[in-house]
């Protein structure tokens, strides 16, 4: 039965309509995005089946267009589409960032981090550059390692700090194992980039350490 033969309140997107996207399921949700399913599956099924595949949301988005081509009922245009409602949701997030929601709405930050790193494979670091008046000015990926480890040039921070003529910073990025707590070796960065911005009077803000859903504040533990 397809999900058109449903009974009107139990459809995704009626109830989606009726009650808000929040009352659906993962599956749900997806299976509003794909509107159709293919033989044998519902778009229900079939976005049940994804999300199973990939083991969770996180794997699904930071699927790659290859990976996500193969499962049955995908192919690059579901690809593009995902990646575009993603694409608008870090934008949607930015435009308070950039509105001076940064210190007020600490949360926007966190979910602007969650969807920009919280799926990738391999290590980043982030840099979110503000103004005087804390509104986001650019954020920018600085460096990019493997599963395990990033070089991260302070040198190149203050420069690209000067560039933007920003007041402060905050700094992120993410542990693809899994746990968001901070090493040993990323305290000893954030205290030298500390002392480089320091030099031209840019201050640290926060540092963010992203693992999935999962987000480490270096200012809410008193480790900045």
């Amino acid at each position: 039965m397809g999900i058109k033969d449903w009974p009107a309140g139990e459809r995704p997107r009626e109830r989606l309509i009726e009650d808000g996207a929040q009352s659906l399921s993962d599956a749900e949700l997806l299976a509003v995005f794909l509107r159709t399913g293919v033989r044998g599956k519902s778009a229900v099924e079939l976005a049940r089946d994804t999300v199973e595949h990939f083991g969770s949301l996180r794997g699904l988005f930071g699927a790659s267009l290859v990976s996500f081509s193969a499962v049955h009922g995908m192919g690059s245009a579901k690809f593009a589409q995902l990646q575009a409602v993603l694409e608008l949701a870090r934008r949607a997030i930015i435009e308070d960032l950039q509105a001076g929601q940064a210190l007020n709405s600490p949360h926007a930050v966190k979910d602007y981090l969650r969807l920009t790193l919280g799926h990738l494979a391999h290590e980043a670091f982030h840099v979110l550059f503000l103004d005087v008046k804390n509104r986001l000015i650019t954020s920018q990926e600085m460096f990019r390692g493997t599963l395990t480890h990033t070089s991260v040039y302070p040198r190149e921070v203050v420069k690209q700090a000067l560039l933007h003529n920003a007041a402060s910073v905050m700094l992120a990025h993410n542990h693809p194992s899994g746990t968001p707590e901070p090493s040993e070796s990323d305290l000893l960065l954030t205290r030298a980039l500390v002392q480089a911005l320091s030099l031209v009077d840019v201050r640290i803000l926060d540092h963010f350490v992203v693992a999935g859903r999962q987000v480490h504040s270096f200012a809410e533990h008193g480790q900045i």
